[in-house]
């Protein structure tokens, strides 16, 4: 007699292999599945820490002992509001993140031009290597190296002696100098990214239609790159509006990120209160960058 051959039972598919095929199946499911964790970490620690810094902005300060008082209050808004020392800092902070960002601006558009429409693909790879090189190095040792730079005895003022001049580089113009040295790099790489993704076709066919070379860029090159000069502006003036470091090393002049650093300790609602200044005008400033398409260019 020949015997019947028995059916193995199929074998069982492992925990692992059930969540692949299950999110082989549900694709909405696997991408939730990938953002929880960021999502996560940015609703706690971003959106958590900005809630904490509204709450905060509405507590009151004991005048006595300094200490915090969780007593729901406006005065610290009014107080920011009504007096002159903060306006006129909010102020001065939001000039010199405007003046960083045109110079920036003047200064990454020709670097940035002839990286991405002349330089050939050697010179322009070690442009790109040079624009990020600063970035390799940290921000106290450049702030310190400018301060040096700055200084009575620094390199600029032993440039300008012979002739008899001299720069009082520990001021407003000076920290202006470092702010648009730090950010300059910021400024060049999304506009580099903007002229690449500009058609030659387009260049040509302005030649061809009897445009030129001031007429083709104004007409044409500008306002295709001006979304990645705003892009890249953001950075330019966002970084500028809320640093505090290089004005305490360069200059005396108080900034936004100055006085939030100095009153924290004896007055931390109005600090809250104050760090609010520079969001809504990023804020602000970033719907007007949307509105100008900007970030299409990032």
């Amino acid at each position: 007699m020949t015997s019947v051959p028995v059916a193995e039972p199929p074998p069982q598919e492992g925990l692992g292999r059930r969540l692949s095929t299950f999110f082989f199946r549900h694709p909405r499911a696997r991408l939730w599945t990938l953002l929880a964790l960021p999502l996560t970490w940015l609703v706690v620690v971003y959106f958590g820490s900005l809630f904490v810094l509204l709450l905060s902005s509405l507590w009151d300060t004991d005048p006595f002992t300094r200490q915090v008082v969780h007593k729901f209050t406006l005065e610290n808004f009014q107080r920011i509001i009504d007096t002159p020392v903060y306006r006129d800092v909010a102020w001065r902070t939001i000039k010199m993140a405007a003046f960083v960002t045109i110079a920036d601006a003047v200064l990454a558009f020709p670097i940035a031009y002839y990286m991405a429409r002349v330089a050939s693909p050697r010179t322009r790879n070690l442009l790109v290597i040079a624009v990020l090189m600063p970035l390799w190095a940290g921000y106290l040792v450049k702030a310190y190296a400018w301060r040096t730079i700055l200084s009575e005895g620094g390199v600029i003022n032993w440039a300008l002696d012979p002739i008899g001049l001299h720069f009082d580089g520990l001021s407003t113009v000076g920290l202006w100098l470092v702010f648009t040295y730090l950010w300059l790099p910021y400024m060049i790489l999304p506009v580099y990214a903007g002229l690449e993704r500009i058609p030659d076709s387009l260049l040509e066919a302005s030649a061809d239609l009897g445009g030129r070379s001031l007429k083709t860029f104004t007409r044409v090159i500008l306002p295709l790159a001006f979304p990645a000069i705003v892009a890249g502006s953001i950075f330019t003036f966002s970084l500028t509006l809320g640093d505090y470091i290089a004005p305490g090393l360069i200059t005396s002049e108080q900034f936004i990120g100055t006085v939030i650093y100095n009153i924290r300790g004896e007055a931390l609602p109005t600090a809250a209160a104050f760090s609010l200044v520079p969001i809504v005008v990023v804020t602000a400033y970033l719907l007007v960058a949307r509105k100008l398409r900007a970030f299409e260019s990032l």
